[in-house]
């Protein structure tokens, strides 16, 4: 007979697992830097394969939560310190489909901005200057960032010189950056510190690739977009919380 692959409160076993650890980490059973159980220990825990810890885990890892680290095993992490969200009115429905589009900019861009280190020429490196002083700008003006946001990563991505990122990004338009996809107006206001975030961000990848550091800009890009990733999955949740 097929095990069923739900629990008796009609969660999945990954929802299952997931929230048991989380539960236990949020409760400090697992204090940051604690490793969890081995593999082995938790399908005995839980009752359930290992492909069910394994997802469950991934799931955390996602949300910042915890670290896999090679040969050592699964660590918690400190939780990130609470942002705002950059707005509140807005669309639920919609919040799923941007966070796949974060993770598949991850992969591009991350990669983008490795390249960019290594490729960029001088006006190219002018041009990325420039556009993260206007996000910079704007932001303190109480202005509306999106589209000089959009602008910087499209900088980032056209000094590849490899043109399919520059491509990539604007076949999506300025609509990859979630606060103007998901807002219900291009002018509603974001809370400044959500945009001082942000720009922190935007100032380490920029500096990574001015530095020609490819590792750095990689690791700095991908940290941006994983942020923003584990910031929509939260609101994701609690939107999820609100209608149990």
């Amino acid at each position: 007979m097929r095990r069923s692959d739900r629990s008796e409160t009609g969660r999945t076993l990954v929802e299952t697992v997931r929230e048991a650890l989380r539960d236990q980490i949020v409760s400090g059973s697992y204090p940051p830097g604690a490793r969890l159980p081995s593999e082995a220990r938790m399908t005995q825990e839980f009752g359930v394969s290992r492909t069910v810890v394994r997802e469950a885990i991934s799931s955390l890892r996602a949300d910042g939560l915890v670290e896999p680290r090679q040969g050592a095993g699964v660590f918690v992490l400190a939780p990130p310190a609470p942002v705002a969200l950059p707005f509140q009115n807005i669309d639920f429905v919609r919040i799923s489909s941007m966070i796949e589009l974060l993770e598949l900019r991850t992969a591009v861009e991350a990669d983008a901005a490795a390249l960019a280190a290594q490729r960029r020429s001088p006006a190219q490196e002018e041009k990325i200057i420039d556009c993260l002083r206007e996000v910079e700008r704007a932001a303190k003006a109480g202005e509306v960032t999106a589209d000089a946001d959009f602008a910087l990563h499209l900088a980032i991505a056209e000094a590849t010189n490899n043109p399919r990122f520059g491509d990539f990004l604007s076949m999506i338009g300025s609509n990859l950056i979630p606060r103007k996809a998901l807002a219900d107006t291009e002018t509603e206001p974001v809370a400044r510190e959500y945009l001082d975030v942000i720009s922190a961000e935007h100032q380490q990848i920029v500096g990574a690739i001015l530095d020609g550091d490819e590792d750095a800009a990689r690791a700095t890009m991908r940290q941006h977009l994983k942020g923003s990733q584990a910031r929509y999955r939260a609101l994701l949740r609690s939107s999820s919380v609100g209608k149990v």
